[in-house]
């Protein structure tokens, strides 16, 4: 973290450093400017100050991480982030141990799960169960709730005790959140929103792919000077492995250890709110709308059809931009990437963007009045018309055989 100090001879006292700093972290001590415990280094208060007497403070870096390729051999092992929340391990935490167990085999190495939270005992054995060899488990009341400073406070200390060449997390909200703090305080590299991890096993680097230029290339990004080498994975990109309850593991007790600077936030209440999700990763069919659905009242025709189906809601970016239908419904590389077994695009023209987000489904079926539109491209079934004719007969013909999901 970046520390700064007070000249107290070029210091006025105007007190306009006091003011500008949001976490309260400097006082005035006979006429001067002071320095206190909560400054987490923002820098808020150099740029307030007329006289520039607050320096950053220079020091020599010492070398507890990653710092480059002296000590890199040292760095062996397969680590991932295992988000959980509410008590329930995140599905994307599973997805990546599956993935990590595949590079952890491509290694030869072991693969470690770090596992944060209160009461989470349990968990660590379904960890274990889904893969990991060692659970690094920080199981203390403070970390019950996630919180920025706190988590990658941990993390960060168990990154320096096992020492692993990567590190995975999911590219959900805490993930996006969390993983390029861990990489600033650790002076690594971070590739976001991965579809591919592989092993050059030559040199050992991971080969992180994902869609860059608007999705119009597929960039393989190196991490060649740096150790772990860290990645984002979307949700439902990988796929986890079977379940082995008898599979046998290592938990490690980890001890927390967080200083005021590391619970500046504190969560006051959790509050819920009552709606239904959407769980469009974990879908097995999803219904999805684009540009030729019209409406926000269009999407009632495929919301029948998806009844029908149990299936869930999915629109194209276009659909959410006119408001149509709620961002999270969203898939594509800017919202989500799934992977169910069927996949209805209805009205959607097949953008490479769209279908970087569902062209990894099982069976994709295809309606659009378009004959050349690109979604015919991917998929398996395809019906040239209109999907406000064409839907409501499926629906029809559906309720009529009495069939309901897959």
């Amino acid at each position: 973290m970046v520390e700064f100090k007070i000249n107290k001879d070029e210091c006025i006292g105007c007190q306009l450093c006091v003011k500008s700093c949001p976490y309260g972290a400097i006082d005035m001590v006979d006429g001067k400017a002071v320095i206190n415990e909560k400054c987490t280094g923002c820098g808020a208060c150099v740029e307030s100050c007329p006289k520039e007497a607050i320096k950053e403070i220079k020091e020599q870096v010492v070398d507890e991480g990653p710092q480059g390729t002296e000590n890199m051999g040292a760095y062996k092992g397969v680590a991932v982030f295992a988000e959980q929340r509410g008590g329930e391990i995140k599905p994307v935490a599973l997805q990546l141990l599956g993935k990590g167990r595949d590079l952890a085999e491509d290694l030869g190495v072991e693969l470690y799960a770090y596992l944060l939270g209160s009461n989470v005992q349990e968990l660590a054995k379904e960890l274990i169960a889904y893969g990991a060899d060692k659970v690094y488990m920080a199981n203390d009341p403070e970390l019950e709730n996630y919180r920025t400073d706190a988590y990658t406070k941990v993390i960060v200390d168990m990154i320096r005790e096992s020492m692993p060449e990567i590190a995975l997390y999911g590219a959900t909200y805490i993930g996006r959140d969390l993983a390029p703090r861990i990489a600033q305080r650790i002076t690594t590299g971070l590739t976001a929103d991965c579809t591919e991890l592989t092993i050059d096993k030559e040199t050992r680097n991971l080969e992180q792919t994902r869609p860059a230029f608007g999705g119009n290339v597929m960039a393989t990004i190196l991490t060649p000077n740096h150790r772990p080498q860290m990645a984002t994975v979307r949700p439902g990109i990988m796929k986890h492995k079977e379940r082995d309850p008898n599979r046998q593991g290592e938990v490690i007790d980890f001890k927390v250890q967080l200083g005021e600077k590391d619970q500046l936030i504190k969560v006051l209440e959790v509050i819920k709110e009552h709606k239904k999700a959407v769980n469009l990763e974990e879908a097995k069919i999803i219904v999805s709308g684009g540009r030729g659905v019209g409406s926000e009242e269009g999407f009632n025709v495929l919301r029948g059809l998806a009844e029908v189906l149990d299936a869930e809601i999915g629109g194209s970016r276009v659909a959410v931009e006119n408001g149509w239908i709620a961002q999270d419904h969203q898939v594509g590389q800017t919202g989500k990437t799934v992977s169910p077994e069927m996949y209805i695009a209805c009205g959607i023209s097949g953008s490479i963007q769209h279908r970087a987000g569902m062209g990894s489904s099982k069976v994709i079926v295809a309606i659009n009045k378009d004959p050349n539109a690109q979604i015919f491209t991917v998929a398996d079934y395809g019906i040239v018309g209109d999907l406000h004719e064409i839907v409501p007969l499926m629906t029809k013909e559906l309720k009529e055989k009495g069939l309901k999901g897959l």
